[in-house]
């Protein structure tokens, strides 16, 4: 595995690397010494940031002395030997050349030297910001990098702004006692970052990860065992980057074990069907070279609610989303901040999403950033410029210091996401799992930061690990309290579960379910919601959306389907719901765009 190559570095690899550095000395630095495009991470330092940096021959005006042979005529009388008749000297006159010392001013090229462009800002302003670079040049021993902040070319800093040498990992890890789960906890999960001597992001993989315990080890594949009582301190490594954090799986093998015995609600609902994910696919292509030119107007779309109504609701464009947050040529999935969003969520101004690249989600270890937005400073079109120059550089700025985007991280398939005024969460569960036994990790982001700082596992089982209940969709009410939906489609039935927690420890208990599988052809679930106002669960299917009532406070009945809504978006489908006091927000992909819903009440 490589994250312990670099514990089996040979002696032949370190005289290649110190050979490099000897070469790399030797090198003309006027130019930019090219690199990969790589992720740079900003440190807590500030330098300024310059539009450019070049070397220049300056010309100088140098006065110097130089003694100078002059010939010049000197009228001197020199006695003669021979006086005259009357005793009288004779003189003659005799010329002598003379030397002096004469000033000459002289123009010369005597160095060169180094030259920035106009001041921009400072560092500290793309603290939270994904910011790259794949050039450099070196100015008296030091390196300046070219960098691109959000995808945007910016200019020159210094290599001290970046994060060099660190390591930031999440502190605490708190997973269920779980004897059934086959897979275990992934150390890497913990990682919110690792760098390297010039503040380089380093692959996960490549980070040396030990395990310090009694009762608990860590695989040769990075997977700790979470099916015995135990606590551990997991250390993370790579060069002079190093960090600790504390891992413990609690002791009640019985926590997360309930029952799920609520009367499911009967329907009348007819056979519907939507357009199956091959349909999806094909769309995609159609909508990524049309989307171009679409996005200078908002969207609306209208409705048929149950009744029969064509206009029962609309969905209108508040906000189109960057295109893409990272430089051209981002091949690598840590460094691409894609324009695929799976799932948003509002707390009052803040709106924050989960990206995942094209065909991630469905992956088993699904990774991507979550990115914030301050929706009070939201124009509606220009936010979506914010990786090209079309901005003026300090209008881009103002956008750009109220974006904060994570570093890379779990997600699973991005669209169990909510958050609180501090927090965001994700419930990072695996879309192809086919209800497993396996725990389940829930993942807490400081608002502040974007940064990860801690991270549970719960399991939620009918009776006994035989009927595992995972939860692809789910919404978070407070930083104790998930709702969560299931789709028991052995018995073709949602079912509604709160799920509380009690400072690392977490109950479920089944408070609602619907009798039907809402829609027939087993489309799967795009978003799932909560609205606090009207006591209702939205659930997303591609272009429907289900009003299902939620029967928490009393002004609903529980699992009482109440409406049904089908928006005529085809073939764009519903990425995401969230849910903020009474308001209700959708999110479309190509373009990526969050709409308002309207007309829907009780």
């Amino acid at each position: 595995m490589r994250r312990f190559a670099l514990g089996m570095m040979t002696s032949a690899a370190l005289m290649a690397g110190l050979a490099s550095q000897v070469q790399a000395s030797s090198k003309d630095y006027s130019k930019s010494t090219k690199t990969d495009l790589v992720t740079k991470i900003m440190g807590n330092k500030s330098y300024q940031v310059y539009s450019s940096l070049r070397l220049e021959e300056v010309t100088k005006k140098v006065k110097t002395k130089t003694k100078e042979k002059k010939k010049y005529t000197v009228k001197k009388k020199v006695a003669v030997k021979k006086k005259s008749k009357k005793g009288k000297t004779k003189y003659k006159t005799v010329k002598q050349v003379k030397y002096k010392w004469v000033t000459k001013t002289a123009y010369k090229n005597v160095k060169k030297k180094w030259k920035f462009g106009k001041k921009l800002t400072v560092s500290a302003d793309f603290r939270y910001a994904h910011v790259q670079s794949k050039s450099y040049k070196v100015k008296d021993g030091k390196r300046y990098y070219y960098i691109y902040v959000n995808g945007r070319p910016v200019g020159y800093v210094n290599e001290k702004a970046f994060a060099l040498s660190k390591a930031n990992v999440v502190s605490q890890v708190s997973l269920v006692n779980n004897q059934y789960d086959s897979v275990g906890f992934n150390a890497e999960d913990a990682i919110n970052y690792v760098t390297d001597q010039h503040g380089s992001l380093v692959d996960n993989d490549s980070v040396e990860i030990s395990c310090k315990s009694a009762k608990l080890n860590i695989s040769d594949t990075g997977y700790v065992s979470s099916r015995k009582a135990g606590t551990a301190v997991l250390t993370f490594k790579y060069g002079k980057a190093k960090a600790t954090s504390k891992l413990t799986v609690r002791g009640d093998a019985k926590e997360g074990i309930s029952s799920a015995g609520v009367t499911p609600v009967k329907t009348d609902l007819p056979k519907i069907e939507t357009w199956s994910a091959r349909d999806r696919a094909s769309s995609h292509k159609h909508w990524a070279t049309k989307s171009a030119r679409d996005r200078a107007s908002s969207h609306k779309y209208w409705a048929t609610n149950m009744s029969g109504n064509a206009k029962g609701a609309d969905i209108e464009t508040i906000f189109y989303h960057p295109a893409v947050l990272s430089a051209p040529g981002s091949s690598n999935l840590e460094a691409k901040v894609s324009s695929a969003v799976q799932g948003i969520d509002f707390y009052d101004n803040d709106l924050v999403t989960s990206n995942l690249d094209l065909g991630q989600a469905d992956n088993w270890e699904a990774r991507g950033h979550m990115v914030y937005y301050n929706m009070r400073k939201v124009k509606e079109y220009n936010w979506q410029l914010i990786p090209s120059k079309m901005l003026s550089f300090n209008t881009w700025l103002s956008y750009i210091k109220n974006i904060k985007v994570s570093p890379y991280m779990k997600l699973g398939h991005g669209q169990s996401v909510g958050s609180t005024k501090k927090y965001v969460y994700v419930l990072a569960n695996w879309n192809r799992s086919n209800n497993w036994s396996n725990s389940q990790e829930l993942i807490r982001v400081k608002k502040s930061t974007m940064e990860i700082d801690k991270i549970w596992t719960f399991k939620v089982w009918n009776g006994s690990a035989k009927y595992p209940r995972i939860f692809l969709n789910a919404d978070v009410i407070d930083d104790n309290t998930l709702l969560a939906l299931f789709h028991n489609a052995s018995k073709h039935r949602y079912e509604y579960w709160k799920i509380s927690r009690n400072g690392d420890s977490f109950k479920a208990k089944e408070v609602g379910a619907t009798g039907s599988d809402l829609i027939s052809n087993s489309a799967e679930v795009q978003g799932f919601v909560w609205n606090s106002a009207y006591d209702v669960y939205y659930i997303a299917f591609n272009d429907y959306l289900f009003k299902i009532g939620a029967g928490l406070d009393g002004k609903t009945d529980a699992g009482k389907l109440l409406n049904r809504y089908k928006f005529h978006t085809r073939p764009r489908e519903f990425e995401g719901l969230s849910s903020y006091k009474a308001e209700l927000y959708v999110n479309l992909n190509h373009p990526t765009e969050t709409l308002k819903v309207n007309h829907i009440t009780k």
